[in-house]
């Protein structure tokens, strides 16, 4: 219940709705209520008299009522619908405004699927509550207090023999609402699991499907169908049981009410008007007490969505620095780790205690083996995680400290699986800068080698590609967001692995944008393969999270350890043909030149010719 309440304190910002909703309610009470007197007027007046006037004003009444009993039904209903999508409106806002801002490591333990089904299914509950439940629920109780008071009027007697069945019958429903929570949270954690099933199959089919795994699948989703099937189907079981039972407890109360009703009249304790008025305003009760079960129902479903959607809403987000937020200024692209350390969700540590220094316009190359922390380590200078111990620095401001969009909108990011939106093509490229112009578009596509095959379709600019642009190659993809870097205009840059998933060719071409995106930026490489980080100013070796080596190429190649390992695995052979072949040549072209030299230098005539160098012997 502390869900209920907690959602209707937030209902203070629809004062006014709320306000009209109730003053229809109590009319549309109020209208239902006139009908048995009336009825009553009519036997013991209108036919026991045979007064025809009493019959017109009678008649009169009913149709006068039952207008502004249609008005305030209209208005009730209204009303009702409007609170219903107008608090879904702003609970979807509010959740996705807070998954926005929700640190990394939420996301990292969550389901896209479940967080899916809190947006929709959940958010769908709790509004229904709002604008139908609750409102039947409170319908329910004036409409109950107003025919207890009428029927204890008639007959104080009667009353208390035609409740008995009743207060069963509430008592019925009290159980059944605490059963109702824990059944439909339930149903949401199947559907979100459904959901989520669903979502991983549509994002990895072809994964799937290439190998034939098709029916695995299909018993994975089948698992989740059926959990889903048996959670309603408990909910469908509990209701058949609870309303024939109702309908008959408020049978047994017609019962009560025409036998003692029917020999109270033979005694002329009531006249047969009050009798039929006193089962007509019974009767009342009927509909609302069947609507009782669904009223009910609809509380324990809202329970259960508003505890999975306030989960969310009172998850703690990224800390903000007090406001107002100081702006970070241009940063040159001075980069300091201070003592930094970081795990995830309390489990081993990424990263123990690193330390270093980049200088603006450095680029600083990250190696090391799979898990070793090189994402981790980036992951830090946008924020996406904050360190658990010591402090990262951009020209001397701790990040933590500085205005989050300010930090972010100065770092550049260019993933290994660069994702695209489904949009144009010029969407995406403008992605960070919504409002760049056209030229500006073409000269980042142009410069991220990106241009010509833009230009190859027929759209050109406004080729729609597809859901995390599929419908581009990977090397396409990669040049397009290459170009919405370039389009940023960052200081600090992040290349994570940016070439290593495409063929010589292309990832030629997209290492000419890349040399073009790097120029006058503080610059992070994450590289596996060592030629693309022969150039860095400093090379960060990772090992289990920590700085194993660390140095230029020329001086670690030297040194035995882990890069020398590596060096000697990808690139030794290679130079050493390189030098090989490039010494050859020079022999070569020494050996043609030097009859010339002779010629021309009389010293020379009478000595013999050197002998040149055999490839296998140059070093």
């Amino acid at each position: 219940m502390k869900i209920l309440f907690r959602f209707a304190t937030s209902l203070r910002a629809y004062k006014l709705q709320v306000t009209l909703l109730l003053l229809s309610l109590l009319g549309v009470t109020a209208t239902s209520l006139v009908n048995p007197a009336v009825i009553r007027t009519v036997i013991d007046e209108g036919l026991l008299d045979r007064s025809a006037v009493a019959l017109a004003q009678a008649a009169l009444v009913i149709v006068g009522v039952g207008f502004a009993r249609a008005l305030f039904g209209f208005a009730r209903r209204y009303l009702g619908e409007w609170l219903v999508n107008r608090i879904g409106y702003d609970l979807r806002a509010q959740l996705y405004d807070k998954i926005q801002r929700l640190p990394f490591g939420f996301h990292d333990e969550t389901q896209t699927g479940q967080l899916m089904s809190r947006c929709t299914e959940d958010v769908s509950a709790l509004s229904r509550f709002a604008g139908e439940g609750a409102v039947d629920l409170l319908n329910i109780g004036l409409l109950l207090t107003g025919v207890l008071v009428m029927l204890v009027r008639t007959s104080p007697a009667l009353t208390l023999l035609s409740l008995l069945p009743l207060l069963l019958l509430a008592a019925v429903a009290m159980a059944l609402a605490f059963k109702v929570e824990g059944l439909f949270l339930r149903v949401d954690q199947a559907l979100g699991g459904l959901s989520s099933a669903v979502q991983e199959y549509a994002t990895g089919v072809q994964v799937v499907r290439a190998f034939a795994r098709e029916p695995e699948e299909a018993q994975r989703f089948g698992v989740a169908n059926r959990e889903l099937y048996d959670a309603r189907v408990r909910i469908v079981r509990m209701w058949g049981l609870f309303l024939p039972t109702m309908n008959l407890l408020v049978i047994v109360a017609n019962c009560v009410v025409l036998w003692f009703g029917g020999g109270m009249v033979l005694g002329q304790q009531l006249t047969l008007g009050q009798l039929v008025a006193f089962n007509a305003y019974l009767l009342l009760l009927t509909s609302p007490v069947q609507e009782l079960g669904f009223a009910i129902s609809s509380g324990g479903e809202a329970v259960a969505g508003g505890r999975r959607i306030y989960e969310v809403l009172d998850r703690a987000e990224i800390a903000v620095p007090p406001a107002p937020a100081q702006m970070l200024p241009k940063v040159r692209g001075l980069v300091e780790f201070d003592n930094v350390s970081l795990a995830y969700r309390g489990a081993h540590r990424a990263l123990h205690n690193i330390s270093f220094t980049a200088q603006p316009n450095q680029i600083i190359a990250l190696v090391g083996p799979t898990g070793s922390g090189k994402s981790s380590f980036v992951n830090l200078l946008p924020r996406f995680y904050d360190p658990d111990e010591g402090s990262v620095r951009i020209d001397g401001h701790d990040t933590r400290s500085v205005d989050l969009k300010s930090l972010r909108l100065q770092i550049g990011v260019v993933l290994q699986t660069s994702l695209l939106f489904s949009a144009s093509i010029g969407q995406n490229i403008a992605f960070g800068q919504p409002d760049a112009t056209q030229e500006d578009i073409i000269a980042a596509a142009t410069a991220a080698r990106a241009h010509d095959f833009i230009c190859s379709f027929p759209a050109g600019y406004d080729t729609w590609v597809g859901e995390r642009g599929v419908t581009l190659s990977g090397g396409q993809r990669q040049r397009v967001a290459i170009a919405r870097a370039l389009l940023l205009n960052p200081r600090i840059l992040i290349l994570d692995d940016a070439t290593s998933s495409v063929d010589t060719r292309t990832e030629h071409l997209i290492q000419q944008a890349l040399d073009t995106l790097m120029q006058g930026r503080t610059t992070f490489v994450i590289a596996q393969r060592l030629s693309t980080v022969k150039r860095a100013h400093q090379i960060l070796v990772l090992d289990a999270g920590r700085i194993a080596q660390r140095g230029t190429h020329a001086q670690l190649v030297n040194v035995p350890g882990m890069y020398q390992d590596l060096y000697n695995l990808q690139l030794r052979d290679q130079e050493e043909l390189q030098r090989t072949l490039l010494s050859a040549r020079e022999i070569a072209a020494a050996a043609s030149v030097e009859p010339v030299a002779r010629a021309a230098r009389p010293d020379l005539r009478n000595k013999p010719p050197q002998q040149p160098l055999r490839p296998s012997a140059v070093k």
